[in-house]
């Protein structure tokens, strides 16, 4: 109850549990299912799971206990063919470009620091990452398109979690209650205020710079 992943809560004493009354009871059984204890991994081999834990974890900086289940969703997503309902043309199906990036990512590691992903330190493993976000190659896939795949499924997983919406307050399914107070700073009555909140137009502003500096004129 009010578990945010890492303990990173915002908003003090807020637990979007305490709405599930609020909720039809097929909404609130899918998603206090989501609390119960993961599935067991299916989709990827056990060398596969060391690497995708690593980088799901690393790029949604899953870090700290409690953390969120996020290799198991995207695990149990792929095995049951729950995808987007779309790909790149120029590449395969999600499942098997998992696959096919987990390896290049290892072997990408191997070469440069001689290690797989998942053996690699903290500070090696980001400076990876940051090396694929803007490289036009991971091996012989389009590195901007397995980034987006990557971070996809990713997201998808953190922000289904109920633990992830007491962290950004979220209350969760607005059907069928729905919401009467839309406004900027206007919050309905069991919502809660917002501490240590970080303007992010600074960073934006630094994304923006780093972009420009990297395309130059090539850049709109």
């Amino acid at each position: 109850m009010g578990v945010t992943p890492g303990n990173k809560g915002r908003f003090p004493g807020f637990d979007v549990l305490g709405q599930a009354r609020h909720w039809d009871q097929e909404t609130a059984a899918v998603v206090q299912t989501r609390l119960e204890a993961p599935p067991a991994l299916v989709f990827f081999s056990e060398g596969e799971q060391r690497t995708a834990r690593a980088l799901l974890d690393r790029l949604l900086a899953n870090e700290v206990e409690p953390r969120l289940p996020l290799l198991e969703a995207v695990d149990a997503r792929l095995q049951a063919g729950q995808t987007d309902g779309w790909h790149h043309d120029h590449l395969p199906p999600d499942g098997e470009t998992w696959r096919l990036s987990l390896a290049a990512l290892d072997d990408h590691c191997r070469r440069s620091c001689g290690s797989a992903f998942a053996e690699l330190g903290r500070t090696d493993q980001i400076g990876i990452l940051d090396a694929i976000r803007t490289a036009e190659k991971l091996g012989e896939l389009s590195a901007a398109a397995v980034w987006s795949l990557w971070l996809r499924y990713g997201c998808a997983a953190f922000y289904s979690h109920p633990w992830a919406w007491n962290e950004i307050g979220f209350g969760g399914p607005s059907y069928p209650r729905g919401y009467r107070n839309i406004g900027l700073g206007r919050r309905e009555p069991w919502e809660v205020r917002e501490v240590d909140a970080v303007d992010p137009e600074p960073w934006a502003n630094r994304v923006e710079a780093a972009r420009r500096r990297q395309f130059g004129k090539r850049y709109r």
